[in-house]
């Protein structure tokens, strides 16, 4: 079960930058960072066991994806809950928008959306769709993913700041999902339901969750941070942590970094 266990007390000063408009995890040229993942990267196995593994398996051997791609996009969507649900009506592990997408794939029922494997089939086929239509392009698939493919243009040179933000969300979950993923499938990963979370804080826009982990990560290297956009419309800024040793230890790092977890 993920825990939350606690809230952050931080000082105003780390919402001033507004102009940060990703986690520092995130590169200038998404298109050259997806690229070169597409090029030395597909290989490596994902760094935990994530909830609904076969679904993943199946769904990657089926469409020719690689699975840390597919974790990536989950994990950014709904944290891999099956039963998340959108503001926009997206629902699902891969967060497939009703009824428009969803028929579009041949879903026909709301309540299949909440089936682990149907919801990630279906989202790993619509990505193995926008691949083929952006010629392999990455960074314009996944904007179209979350955009539409109607308002990303193929060989788009420029896209919405939105569409871009999105790319940079799901390549900064990439990096956690291949956590120490290595060539060859490990003997022992750990479950990544067993990991903690625990919550910071919560914002309205994007730009400040990522600007508020960037500072952070900045004054207290060493920490777990990441953030997820909710189903509620906000998003939630957490730290992770394998054990009670490693809440302790981040929650020192936050100390001396000026900041308190109650």
């Amino acid at each position: 079960m993920r825990r939350r266990l606690s809230t952050l007390v931080a000082a105003a000063v780390l919402l001033t930058s507004a102009s940060v408009a990703f986690g520092k995890a995130t590169p200038a040229n998404l298109d050259l960072a997806w690229q070169s993942y597409l090029d030395t990267q597909t290989h490596l196995e994902p760094g935990y066991v994530f909830p609904h593994s076969h679904c993943f398996s199946a769904a990657a051997a089926r469409y020719g994806l690689p699975e840390t791609l597919l974790l990536a996009v989950a994990r950014g969507e709904s944290d891999f809950d099956a039963t998340a649900r959108s503001r926009a009506n997206a629902h699902g592990v891969m967060q497939i928008l009703w009824p428009v997408t969803a028929k579009h794939l041949g879903i026909e029922r709301l309540s299949r959306l909440y089936d682990p494997c149907t919801n990630i089939d279906a989202g790993a086929r619509y990505l193995k769709e926008m691949l083929a239509r952006y010629e392999g392009n990455l960074h314009l698939a996944l904007a179209a993913y979350n955009y539409g493919p109607n308002r990303i243009p193929v060989n788009a040179v420029a896209i919405p700041d939105g569409a871009r933000w999105y790319s940079g969300y799901i390549y900064r979950h990439l990096g956690y999902v291949l956590g120490s993923g290595t060539s060859k499938a490990a003997a022992s990963r750990s479950l990544y339901s067993d990991l903690g979370q625990s919550t910071l804080l919560t914002f309205g826009e994007p730009y400040r969750a990522a600007a508020f982990v960037s500072r952070l990560e900045d004054r207290a290297a060493g920490l777990k941070l990441d953030w997820f956009r909710r189903g509620t419309g906000q998003f939630e800024v957490v730290m992770s942590y394998a054990d009670r040793d490693e809440f302790d230890r981040h929650a020192a790092l936050l100390r001396q970094a000026g900041y308190r977890i109650e």
